[in-house]
């Protein structure tokens, strides 16, 4: 069984899926667990974060600093269910949450549908009040966090239609992590992610793109037409990999993630002209270490 100890420096790539499906043998949507130094951050909250927290060693109770990077489902559809699983696991101090503002609705909607159990549990098991444990801040460009020798940055993204949608850079004194969050390909990425020792960006394989739209089968042309205007294909990930002078590159979020006729090899494939560096196409549970 795994554990996590005060000494781990590692990224774990809870879900690599772009997009909220789940189908059969599909990846997780977007999750990830950032460790610096022992300290756990949950960073987006897609379908199946619970379970890939608990199988990489985290305890749920230990939850207390989560970020999300924009409102789109696959970031933040069980970020309510999580905070309740924590809560009904031993979770007995605050959490702190940082995202876009209508992120705080969602969370009193969901306690609203959750109102019988929660009350319940209360009086029936003496639990703590989950609703005073629970904080939320808006994320802002520049530093938004500097704490505990954490630095926490945002960039706003290029995501339309979506207004708030950030990708953000972890820093402590030895450590430097980007993700780039769901985004167009954006140039100026580059130098947000300059020197950082892991850029975990989203990609898109473009000979793919048909053969999903064709799969999905229940939307029209507006639903290609915000993949390539609100995406990056994989070799555009490369070239801000190669600009920004990072030590590595992550591929996360694949659109497509589940299609047995691409694989990995068509990833490297996609990246190879742009990057030459360390390169991890992410799948699901994928634990890069840190330094």
């Amino acid at each position: 069984m795994k554990k996590i100890n005060s000494t781990d420096n590692f990224v774990a790539l809870l879900g690599t899926k772009g997009g909220p499906a789940i189908r059969p043998g599909s990846t997780n949507p977007t999750s990830n667990l950032l460790v610096l130094d022992g300290k756990q951050i949950v960073v987006d909250c897609g379908l199946g974060v619970a379970r890939g927290l608990v199988d990489q060693g985290m305890q749920p109770r230990d939850l207390s600093l989560i970020f999300i990077t924009h409102m789109h489902s696959d970031h933040y559809l069980e970020l309510g269910p999580l905070l309740h699983s924590a809560w009904t696991a031993g979770l007995n101090s605050p959490v702190r949450i940082y995202g876009p503002k209508e992120l705080s609705d969602y969370w009193t909607n969901f306690v609203a549908s959750m109102r019988f159990d929660i009350d319940l549990r209360l009086a029936d098991e003496g639990r703590p009040d989950l609703e005073s444990m629970i904080s939320f801040e808006v994320i802002e460009e520049g530093v938004f966090f500097n704490e505990d020798g954490i630095k926490v940055s945002a960039m706003r993204n290029e995501h339309p239609p979506l207004v708030d949608s950030f990708a953000l850079r972890f820093d402590t004194g030895n450590t430097s992590i980007v993700f780039s969050g769901d985004t167009a390909y954006l140039p100026k990425l580059s130098d947000f992610s300059k020197d950082a020792d892991l850029l975990i960006h989203e990609a898109m394989l473009g000979d793919a793109l048909d053969a999903l739209f064709k799969r999905i089968n229940n939307g029209d042309d507006r639903l290609m037409k915000h993949w390539l205007r609100s995406h990056t294909m994989a070799g555009d990930a490369g070239k801000i990999a190669k600009q920004a002078n990072v030590k590595a590159l992550a591929l996360n979020h694949l659109i497509p993630s589940d299609d047995p006729d691409f694989g990995e090899a068509d990833w490297i494939s996609a990246v190879e002209p742009e990057w030459d560096g360390e390169l991890h196409i992410g799948t699901d549970g994928m634990r890069i270490e840190l330094g």
